[in-house]
């Protein structure tokens, strides 16, 4: 009896957002962080120093990522959230859900 090689499993995954992927919809940044989380990630890095605005529509994909996340025992963190983005954070409570940090570095 032979077996195969388990999956390999991401712990963290890294999405990059910018304002041409919001722009060209919800399903598309639907597919980029649940397309990440299909692949096994637990937690989830989101780079959003590319991004002017962040509609509510994807806050709300966000917070779906992080109840996936948050039943596979990661986070979801957003990473390089412009000041308008943070309040956002801040008066909706979801400081507490999504952690917000600095930008990623860029190689």
């Amino acid at each position: 009896m032979t077996t195969a090689p388990a999956p390999s499993r991401v712990d963290t995954g890294t999405v990059h957002l910018d304002d041409r992927l919001l722009a060209g919809g919800l399903a598309d940044v639907r597919w980029a962080l649940l397309g990440t989380l299909h692949a096994g990630a637990r937690s989830l890095v989101v780079d959003l120093s590319r991004v002017q605005h962040l509609p509510d529509a994807v806050v709300a994909v966000l917070v779906s990522a992080h109840r996936i996340c948050r039943a596979r025992g990661g986070a979801v963190v957003l990473r390089g959230a412009d000041p308008r983005t943070e309040e956002l954070l801040r008066r909706t409570g979801l400081w507490r859900v999504l952690a917000a940090g600095p930008a990623l570095a860029v190689a």
